[in-house]
């Protein structure tokens, strides 16, 4: 009954005082799912639309007067749609979507707009997140990227010194509040609508994401009020990068001047990508969350890696220098190599696929070079569902650069503990002292107690085929005798 006394009274032509008390007051009631009955009709929804001047296509936004009331309509707005299933389906009836970007173009180059364009954002953020034809009526009808882009690039006041390359100024001061709330607002929405866009159709779509990547890498370099909205927006701007089509994020370095930043890799400015690599370690190092916080980050620079050669080399010198102290195993240390190496054997499968197939790629998928690093423990879960436990490397290409091992590395190198991937004094060997007799013994006893955990079915045998991938122990050593009786020479 409350709710529909307010919609009466909105309505109506109040005095904007009112009209705010009410939107105030139906903002906090929109957040009780069993209350929004009475507001999620087509006539209570376009009351609430033309408070937030969404149906009004031509009239600009002048009256500053007016501005508590759009945005407190667009605050019930946002709570309506992301409560109501019915108000979703409505939204696309209404054609809500529209009126938003057409709203968004009237905050272009307006002052004092700063809520109304966030809330703006939100609310395009929870249509596309919530109705999928309301996202592809975004990519598709609406030039959602292009719209999108545009409010993210006014949010951060990018200014331009080349078609991809933003004007870098070190003693800038960082976002205000609102100005990050819009960034990453724009930002959440892109990621929706943009999902999917692995493949670069045409050249204006591939110019369109190279854009985007600009200022995706410009967001990286910026920072916000404070430390917890920095990571924010990182996190935001690294997520939508994982959308971005690999080949596009070459612009993520760019050609480097003296006065840039000091973060150079062969003339590049790798500033981003030591910004990613920083968050990456401070996402290891939180301990926590590892699927939603490190994935994105270890996923998308697992992708610049495979693609883009100064981008692997910059990255390799930093998380996989050349080995000299091979005392301690891999996994232990604080080193980032260390941090990585202990997640390749961590509960979650996905996240311990993701950092074995980083270091992998890191060492150009040759795998005596990632065993080097790890070890063959850490490795083998990698290795096995790659096929690849008999050695070789992997399917992609890559420069023909080698790997340099120190001196310290060449003369350890015979007495490291190939399982382990570290340096162990040479253990004196228990069967020296038994006699023939005692040694048939404890190796019949030994293949006695494999035996009967096999026929318990508690163990399965397995070997390794010729090809590298795993399989029952009898199979793979028939398939090595077919293979021997194949090759030998025969009259």
């Amino acid at each position: 009954k409350l709710c529909e006394g307010i919609l009466n009274i909105l309505e109506k032509d109040t005095k904007t005082s009112c009209q705010v008390a009410c939107l105030e007051t139906l903002r906090i009631l929109s957040r009780d799912k069993k209350v929004l009955v009475p507001v999620t009709t087509k006539r209570n929804m376009q009351i609430l639309m033309k408070l937030a001047k969404l149906d009004t296509v031509e009239d600009p936004l002048e009256r500053v007067s007016e501005f508590p009331v759009i945005v407190e309509a667009l605050k019930c707005l946002c709570n309506i749609i992301f409560n109501s299933a019915v108000a979703q389906k409505l939204s696309l009836e209404l054609n809500l979507a529209a009126m938003l970007c057409n709203l968004l173009e009237k905050c272009k180059d307006q002052q004092f707009v700063g809520d109304i364009k966030c809330f703006d954002l939100r609310l395009l953020f929870l249509l596309s997140l919530l109705h999928t034809d309301i996202r592809s009526q975004l990519r598709q009808e609406l030039q959602g990227v292009q719209v999108l882009t545009q409010a993210l690039e006014s949010s951060l006041s990018v200014r331009w010194t080349e078609e991809y390359k933003t004007v870098e100024d070190n003693d800038r001061p960082p976002l205000s509040l609102q100005e990050t709330d819009c960034a990453i607002e724009a930002l959440k929405a892109l990621f929706n609508v943009t999902l999917d866009s692995w493949n670069v159709h045409s050249e204006n779509e591939s110019h369109q994401f190279r854009y985007m990547a600009a200022i995706l890498r410009h967001c990286l370099l910026t920072t916000g009020p404070t430390e917890d909205k920095t990571e924010e927006l990182h996190s935001n701007t690294i997520n939508l990068l994982s959308n971005v089509p690999v080949s596009c994020l070459d612009v993520l370095i760019s050609p480097s001047s003296q006065e840039e930043t000091d973060i150079k890799y062969n003339g590049m400015n790798m500033g981003a990508i030591q910004v990613l690599l920083d968050f990456m370690e401070k996402r290891i190092d939180k301990g926590s969350s590892y699927k939603e916080g490190l994935t994105p980050v270890l996923s998308l620079l697992t992708g610049c890696c495979r693609t883009h050669r100064n981008i692997r080399k910059f990255i390799k010198a930093q998380v996989l220098p050349p080995l000299r102290d091979v005392s301690n195993r891999p996994e232990v240390g604080t080193t980032v190599r260390n941090k990585l190496v202990r997640l390749m054997t961590h509960v979650d499968l996905g996240v311990k696929q993701i950092a074995a197939e980083f270091l992998f790629v890191l060492c150009k998928e040759r795998v005596d070079s990632l065993l080097k690093y790890t070890g063959y423990g850490n490795a083998a879960g990698l290795l096995a569902a790659r096929g690849l436990l008999a050695g070789g490397r992997g399917d992609h290409w890559y420069s023909d650069d080698e790997d340099t091992d120190t001196e310290e590395y060449k003369s350890a190198k015979p007495n490291i503990n190939l399982i382990t991937g570290h340096l162990e004094e040479p253990m004196p060997n228990p069967m020296d002292e038994m006699t023939e007799e005692q040694k048939e013994y404890e190796a019949m006893k030994l293949v006695n107690m494999f035996d009967k955990l096999s026929r318990d079915e508690l163990i399965k045998p397995m070997g390794v085929r010729p090809d590298g991938t795993m399989a029952p122990l009898e199979e793979a050593v028939s398939q090595y005798h077919t293979n021997k009786q194949d090759s030998s020479d025969s009259d």
